[in-house]
């Protein structure tokens, strides 16, 4: 029986400097940040906010996580069940990395990755759901990119836990296959072989701002980085792909340049 879509739900940055990369994502992508109240004992933790609804949050280098992991972003997959999950991505090649486990008063979550080794983390909610928002909308997540070793494996992967499915296929020359893949209806995404300069199989997130050079341009006057861009891409849409001063890769979506 074919799995019912899930997909990406909530954003995580973890970094070396919580204020700085929340005044450089509030400034660049125009999020709303704020202290997430948690359990006594919890680390810091600071939800950003896209209008009244938050999107993902931002917290420091974890221990567990060892010295030499850099500041990355992580995306969570809505699970119905986490451990059951969680178990379903060992059985399929992927990995354990944390849990599951506890966060009081959000839910059960895990830190797992994919059989290329892409990381990314399960979540079942504790509360009601978010409502959904029109695709573009600013402030918001509006493309998730993965670079792996062979992504018809892990199209086939992803496509067995979480029911996605190819939409398209791009070829891009030397650069290989871009393969579109949606979760139900909708292209929420898209899958390559990573280039060589990409040392290891991750995931990248592209967040919605209304232009892309002046977005490009907060960039940098922020202190962050723009690596490629402004590219326009099949659809009209304009990409930059950028790293921010803590060394944290993302990327940035807009309707118009």
């Amino acid at each position: 029986m074919a799995k019912s879509p899930t997909s990406f739900f909530w954003y995580e940055l973890m970094t070396t400097d919580i204020d700085a990369a929340s005044d450089f994502y509030a400034a660049v992508v125009g999020w709303k940040p704020q202290d997430f109240a948690g359990s006594p004992g919890m680390p810091r933790y600071i939800v950003v906010n896209a209008g009244e609804r938050g999107v993902g949050g931002i917290m420091g280098m974890l221990e567990q996580a060892g010295p030499a992991t850099p500041p990355a972003w992580t995306g969570y997959i809505k699970a119905q069940d986490t451990d059951a999950a969680t178990k379903a991505v060992k059985d399929a090649g992927g990995e354990i990395c944390w849990g599951p486990d506890d966060i009081p008063g959000v839910g059960r979550f895990s830190v797992v990755a994919d059989p290329q080794g892409a990381v990314f983390k399960l979540l079942h909610p504790d509360g009601p759901e978010q409502p959904e928002v029109p695709h573009g909308t600013p402030g918001h997540i509006g493309w998730h990119e993965l670079y792996t070793t062979d992504w018809r494996k892990a199209l086939a992967f992803y496509s067995s836990q979480f029911g996605w499915t190819k939409n398209r296929e791009f070829d891009m020359g030397e650069m290989g296959t871009y393969a579109i893949f949606a979760a139900g209806a909708d292209a929420i995404g898209g899958m390559m072989n990573k280039p060589e300069q990409i040392p290891v199989p991750c995931w990248q997130f592209y967040f919605n701002v209304t232009a892309i050079d002046d977005a490009a341009k907060r960039v940098t006057d922020k202190g962050g980085k723009v690596l490629m861009g402004p590219m326009e891409v099949p659809g009209g849409s304009w990409i930059v792909q950028c790293q921010d001063p803590q060394g944290a890769h993302f990327a940035l979506t807009a309707p118009k340049r």
